[in-house]
């Protein structure tokens, strides 16, 4: 990568994106799926399917059909089901039927007409007529009531009821109904939903609700429904029941009665705590929400978006700072303790923070970051295997690009050992060759080396001309590395003595090799400047070496006491004498390689990092 791109740069640019498609996402809701069905998990989960217990249900079932008779009914039924709840006492009666055309019996209409103006506690539906989702979307502005462009009534023989009610469906993008509209203004007035109606006319508070700020984006008086009950968990009688007086009048004391149909397939819809909902029970449940007071409100938007950019800052910063397991085990825990969060706050406070676009922007972020963290890690890598490839063994260039540690390639100070060798008589015998011939000689010389370093776990520092610096213990640990570095220059001596052969009889020409190894303390790394760096070792011990080579006698090889140490159960010496180097004040004893008695069998693999 150029320096103009730097690692900081890119990061800096993938994030900016990152923060871009998180933006997207939440300014077009395109996270509402996930968090639509993350609300309706904990709206089912904390319902108290306890409903207030003056709600009852009387149920048009389908036992109730087959005993007062094929539906729909004549409507006097009604009518006399009005008097039996009077009678015994009901404080409400809100009906969720549609009583829109004339029957085939006009006095039947008349005479439930006139049952309800008898009564001031009665409540027959109407129904807005409203736009189509698009239309409305385009005139309706937040925090406006919903305008409908007319109402249906009920036929003037039965509209005898001084209280209004629409019974309008409010369905979700997903044709879920989650909320409702408790107020739609109309040509005709301003129209309260069913459940407003009833509630205030059984008296409960609902000054709350009248006067409920707007939620965001949403029209005035959109009320997210609370539901706290199932259709079993709430009081259900049959119609035929109540009709035939089977109920004692007891039941009705007092209660609040809602009817509407019961039987399958009729008058349903799809709600967060049941998928077939007769809405009867839907009016219901706002019913009870009214009368307990509870007011769902979501938590503000600028809340959700600074929980978004939290997460996103969060999620990325520990990507970088985290290994891979680890980051996946943060990032899980963080999501499980946001949808704790957000339960915990909905079921005992009301509020509803939708933590699910918090949560996925956050998901975002880690997975963009950690993308980018494999492209660099990848290409160190990379970068690793191509630098040391061909100075190191295959096994070691494999350890250090699968390893997870990072190599400390700025210097460090560690125990080497270091190989020196040089060729005698290479000189003379260039000047014999034509250039070709001396390239292709010095190739030959230096596979040899280079297989024999290799293959005993060495990093070949450098070639300067006919000279060689091999290094073992670097970059990765090879244990017994002295005992390799020796067997190393064995190796090349024994596979040497054909090739002097071959060049003394072709030539006349007498080559020759001297080998000096040194074990010892020194500084590795990458060392330079940020120009030009090479990987190599220095420190006195590196010159140490490279003096017993000067000094070793031609075709062998010459070790120092801290090499012969480590390797004297494994190689045979003898004692060459010692020798006064320039810069030590105090002679150095050397040995002599005489062969290879034996092997390390303490199990441990050479080139296996520490």
């Amino acid at each position: 990568m150029k320096k103009g791109l730097s690692k900081s740069a890119v990061i800096v640019t993938g994030n900016v994106i990152v923060v871009i498609i998180c933006l997207i996402f939440l300014a077009f809701g395109l996270w509402k799926v996930l968090s639509d069905q993350v609300f309706d998990m904990n709206m089912k989960q904390s319902m108290s399917g306890a409903p207030h217990g003056d709600i009852v249900v009387i149920g048009i079932d389908s036992d109730s059909i087959k005993a007062v008779g094929p539906y729909p009914w004549d409507r006097k039924v009604y009518a006399q089901l009005i008097d039996q709840l009077e009678k015994a006492g009901a404080k409400v009666i809100g009906f969720d039927i549609e009583l829109y055309t004339a029957s085939n019996n006009p006095e039947s209409d008349k005479l439930l007409g006139d049952t309800i103006a008898k009564y001031n506690n009665i409540i027959f539906p109407s129904h807005a007529e409203l736009e189509n989702e698009f239309a409305r979307s385009t005139k309706v502005k937040a925090g406006e009531l919903i305008m409908a462009q007319g109402v249906q009534n009920p036929i003037p023989a039965i509209d005898k009821s001084p209280h209004r009610a629409h019974i309008n469906a409010a369905y979700d993008s997903d044709g879920v109904i989650r909320f409702n509209w408790l107020e739609i203004n109309t040509p005709q007035g301003i129209l309260p939903s069913m459940g407003l109606a009833v509630a205030q006319l059984a008296g409960a508070d609902v000054s709350k609700y009248l006067n409920m700020p707007p939620q965001q984006n949403s029209p005035k008086s959109q009320l997210t429904i609370k539901w706290d009950g199932m259709e079993k968990d709430f009081e259900t009688i049959p119609f035929s029941e109540v009709f035939n007086g089977k109920i004692p009048a007891s039941v009705f004391k007092d209660r609040i009665i809602l009817v509407g149909y019961t039987a399958p397939g009729s008058d349903e819809g799809t709600t967060p705590v049941e998928r077939h909902m007769h809405l009867v029970y839907a009016h219901a449940n706002i019913l009870n929400q009214i009368l307990n007071q509870k007011i769902i409100t979501p938590v503000s938007g600028a809340v959700t978006v600074v929980l978004a950019a939290l997460m996103v800052a969060l999620f990325g910063f520990l990507t970088w700072r985290l290994k891979a397991i680890s980051g996946i085990v943060f990032v899980f825990s963080v999501c499980i303790a946001l949808m704790i969060v957000q339960y915990l706050t909905f079921a005992y406070s009301d509020y509803y923070l939708d933590a699910v676009g918090a949560m996925l922007s956050g998901l975002i972020s880690y997975i963009g970051n950690i993308a980018m963290k494999t492209y660099f890690e990848t290409k160190q890598k990379n970068y690793i295997t191509k630098q040391f490839g061909r100075y190191i063994s295959p096994d070691l260039v494999k350890e250090i690009a699968k390893s997870d540690s990072e190599i400390q390639l700025g210097g460090i100070k560690r125990e080497l050992t270091l190989l020196f060798l040089d060729v005698s008589g290479f000189t003379p015998l260039s000047e014999k060759l034509k250039p070709e011939e001396v390239v292709d000689f010095l190739n030959m010389m230096f596979n040899l080396i280079t297989e024999r370093a290799l293959e005993n776990h060495g990093t070949i520092d450098k070639f300067i001309g006919d000279a060689a610096m091999i290094l073992y213990n670097a970059p990765l640990d090879v244990p017994n590395h002295a005992y390799y570095a020796v067997k190393t220059g064995y190796e090349i001596q024994k596979g040497m003595e054909r090739v002097r052969a071959d060049v003394e009889a072709k030539y006349g020409i007498t080559l020759s090799i001297r080998i000096g190894i040194n074990t010892g303390d020194v500084v590795v790394g990458n060392i330079g400047s940020y120009l030009r760096v090479d990987y190599t070792a220095i420190g006195d011990n590196v010159n140490t070496a490279a003096r017993i080579e000067s000094t070793a006698s031609p075709n062998q090889v010459w070790v120092s006491e801290s090499t012969y140490e480590q390797t004297k159960a494994y190689i045979e010496y003898n004692f060459a004498g010692e020798k006064l180097m320039k810069g030590k004040s105090a002679a150095v004893k050397l040995y002599e390689v005489v062969s290879i008695k034996g092997e390390p069998t303490n199990g441990e693999k050479p080139g296996k990092a520490s």
